[in-house]
């Protein structure tokens, strides 16, 4: 009797350790537009190519200036978020109305699994490759870019990797660092969102 009782309190205390562990991942759910300017938290971002200067930009879809040297989170000002057990997706508008594109959507699978994006841009198809992991209760998304380097043709790659944390159940943080391009330094970028 004395063991039946012992087995059903280790059972008991064992269920509430991984249903507390269950809870604690946050939910990033939700419609989210950024803060007018992100901040840079280190240096060198170089623009398309490594060719922008420092304080030239170009318009974003809505007309707002948008620094080439600064990218930001990589999701745009306004983005939404849905997350089940299972998946996190983002989904933003990324040409303007009149473009008459769909917004892009990103899928993200949330138990470590590789994840393949494919987005059409510029000139094909550029095919993304992800993974998460949690780091307690912030979410860290390391995509790898394929691409050619424009010099001689070689096959290059650059690791993004974007750590989505809640600051309150009303504002989103996302730190995007990026490594660095055509000998170019890395760089991070902190994006606050704020739910709307």
């Amino acid at each position: 009797m004395r063991l039946m009782a012992n087995l059903l309190g280790a059972a008991a205390v064992l269920l509430f350790i991984v249903s507390a562990t269950a809870q604690t991942k946050p939910d990033f759910s939700g419609r989210w537009t950024s803060e007018p300017e992100p901040a840079a938290t280190s240096p060198g971002g170089v623009g398309q190519a490594g060719t922008a200067r420092e304080g030239e930009g170009r318009r974003s879809g809505g007309g707002r200036r948008v620094r080439i040297g600064d990218m930001g989170s990589g999701w745009g000002s306004t983005i939404t978020i849905t997350q089940d057990a299972g998946r996190l997706t983002v989904e933003y508008a990324f040409f303007a109305r009149g473009d008459m594109q769909p917004p892009l959507k990103f899928v993200y699978a949330l138990d470590g699994s590789e994840t393949k994006n494919s987005v059409m841009m510029g000139r094909g198809i550029q095919v993304q490759m992800s993974r998460t992991a949690w780091e307690g209760d912030k979410l860290v998304i390391t995509t790898a870019h394929n691409f050619e380097n424009p010099s001689d043709g070689q096959p290059m790659k650059v690791e993004v990797k974007q750590t989505l944390s809640l600051e309150s159940p009303t504002s989103l943080i996302v730190e995007t660092t990026r490594s660095g391009v055509l000998g170019g330094p890395s760089s991070t970028t902190r994006t606050v969102y704020r739910k709307f």
